[in-house]
């Protein structure tokens, strides 16, 4: 299982870091957008003092980034995140040989943007980055675990976009750079905690045991009865609990329809529901 797990793990890794260089070389590069983190704050650094190159600057950052991250975070974030890092930079020079469709600077800001955002937050959903202020970010969320990563994200990139286009005087390139940004954070929190949505059904019913115990049988989800108390009559009630995947929905309303077509069923959105059957809490999870 773990081998598949890992399997898994590195096809979302290259497919993430894929986006990201199909997303820059498409739409950011052609544009002359500054996506942020340590490569723009390299651009900028090597503007000033003249030395070095961008890659050069790049890796010198990224060298304590990364023992910085592999300390606190662990060996897996920093062998997933060396993946990521190597992943991404050869999807970036793959890519640039393909033709870039001409787009004004907006457009490619919010095409950018997006697709960057969701290569980064499929990385991002499997507790790995692609280098660079990638780990920053992490060991920021650390800190402020009640951020959501995307946020983090924005606020760091946006700080580096302010820098490079005071450098570079070239204001009208960093308000394009900070659409760019601020489109690719909300993806990443789109794609990092959406997509990780459950459902919670109360579901009153005089067959309440019958039903809990289908559930249980066909779903293998576990329930839990509430007492509740009908206000109109005042008769003593219980309200079966449950929390199920968004696939078994459908499933779910048509076994208690048929074994009680009188219940109620309110359904709710459950954002990351941990526990048996569902996923565990981490200390580092996003």
């Amino acid at each position: 299982m773990k081998i598949r797990q890992k399997l898994t793990a590195f096809i979302k890794v290259t497919v993430g870091c894929a986006l990201f260089g199909l997303g820059f070389n498409l739409f950011l590069l052609p544009n002359g957008l500054n996506a942020g983190g340590i490569s723009g704050l390299s651009m900028a650094l090597v503007h000033l003092i003249k030395v070095g190159t961008v890659g050069t600057v790049t890796a010198l950052f990224n060298l304590p980034l990364f023992a910085l991250g592999g300390m606190k975070i662990g060996k897996k974030f920093f062998f997933s995140s060396l993946v990521g890092m190597i992943l991404s930079a050869t999807f970036i020079d793959l890519f640039s040989i393909l033709p870039a469709p001409e787009t004004e600077p907006l457009i490619g800001a919010l095409y950018g943007g997006a697709i960057c955002g969701f290569g980064l937050g499929v990385v991002f959903s499997t507790g790995a980055t692609t280098g660079g202020s990638d780990i920053i970010v992490r060991l920021l969320k650390r800190k402020w675990r009640n951020m959501p990563i995307g946020t983090i994200n924005i606020a760091f990139d946006m700080c580096v976009a302010v820098l490079t286009g005071i450098v570079f005087r070239d204001i009208t390139r960093t308000l394009y750079s900070g659409v760019a940004i601020f489109v690719s954070g909300l993806v990443i929190d789109a794609v990092v905690y959406r997509f990780d949505y459950s459902k919670v059904a109360l579901i009153i019913t005089n067959h309440h045991e019958i039903i809990a115990q289908t559930i249980a049988a066909k779903l293998d989800r576990g329930a839990t009865f509430l007492h509740g108390e009908g206000s109109f009559r005042h008769n003593e009630t219980k309200v079966v609990l449950t929390a199920v995947k968004r696939q078994q929905v459908a499933e779910l309303k048509q076994l208690v329809s048929e074994l009680d077509p009188n219940a109620f069923i309110i359904m709710q959105e459950a954002h990351q529901v941990l526990g048996d059957g569902f996923t565990r809490y981490h200390k580092d999870a996003l």
